[in-house]
């Protein structure tokens, strides 16, 4: 999910930066980035948010789709060549086993088990082939605004996830066929029909083939008596895991394995780059020198660096 996760400049005169969650461009071709960039500005023309806003420029936190426009080179060598070696071998290793339980039956349970191997390893196939299209120029890129980070002279970061939902809705209603406006659910934690609402509406989604939902407290920023709350969980579907975890991450052996993982060292770091996004943020918004900005970056790009496994 950290390849699709974006954020964008975005000015008035159409002019602006595509930057990827660690501030490398996203683009590779500048003029295709400008013309995307040109499509999103006639949206908030059209939409009236720079009126609105009164400003001529917004930051925006979104998502870029599909994978494939960015992260082909890892399909290519990552997930397709695992989903092709396991397809492929697995298909030669049933059809040997299927002849030979005709001539030993004690075998069947090899067999049943290279079977569910089988279609472990096609499921992982479709699961990333969901959030990969093909993309020709603009034509097929979707973008998904989720947050307003700043606008001219303030940031945004005060108003709950509520508002700036319906913020993004007028902007998405500036272009329907690129932006793509994120369904979501209000949460009464003290009502249990809400809170099974909330249940059902993921394990819908998630049973079309949806990624999950990122669960978030209604204020942006929230604190409880240990600090700061972690600002968003992801909860993502059994099918999608495949692609993080691998084809045969369902397998009891290997599920035991994964509900032993340590996650307080990824909290910890989710936190910190957080607090960080925020203090460069606001540093940007009263312009300050960019080396001020930059010590914030480069903090956030140290953190990275640390060794906690990504797939956590």
């Amino acid at each position: 999910a950290d390849v699709i996760r974006r954020v964008f400049g975005i000015t008035g005169e159409g002019s602006g930066v595509v930057y990827t969650r660690t501030g490398r461009a996203f683009f590779a071709d500048e003029k295709l980035e400008q013309a995307f960039l040109e499509r999103v500005n006639i949206a908030l023309e059209r939409s009236g948010f720079y009126e609105k806003f009164e400003t001529d420029w917004v930051c925006l936190d979104a998502e870029l789709m599909p994978w494939s426009a960015k992260a082909h080179a890892l399909l290519e060598t990552q997930y397709a060549a695992v989903g092709a070696a396991s397809t492929n071998a697995l298909e030669d290793t049933v059809a040997v086993l299927e002849k030979a339980v005709t001539r030993q039956r004690e075998i069947d349970p090899l067999l049943e088990k290279y079977r569910s191997r089988r279609e472990d390893a096609v499921r992982f196939v479709g699961a990333y082939r969901r959030y990969c299209w093909g993309v020709e120029g603009l034509a097929g890129l979707r973008l998904a605004p989720f947050h307003v980070l700043a606008t001219e002279s303030r940031h945004w970061l005060e108003k709950d996830h509520e508002w700036h939902m319906s913020a993004i809705s007028g902007l998405c209603a500036g272009d329907a066929d690129l932006l793509l406006e994120t369904p979501y659910r209000v949460v009464d934690l003290a009502d249990v029909d809400s809170e099974k609402n909330a249940v059902d509406w993921w394990l819908k989604l998630t049973g079309e083939g949806g990624e999950g939902m990122v669960v978030k407290p209604y204020s942006f920023l929230s604190t409880n008596s240990k600090g700061l709350v972690q600002p968003a969980i992801k909860i993502r579907g059994r099918e999608y895991l495949r692609i993080i975890y691998g084809p045969e991450y369902t397998e009891s052996e290997n599920l035991q394995r994964l509900k032993k993982r340590g996650l307080s060292g990824k909290r910890s770091l989710a936190l910190r780059e957080f607090a960080l996004g925020v203090e460069g943020l606001d540093r940007f918004i009263r312009k300050e020198p960019l080396r001020r900005i930059h010590e914030c970056v480069f903090a956030v790009l140290a953190l990275e660096s640390e060794p906690l496994d990504p797939r956590l």
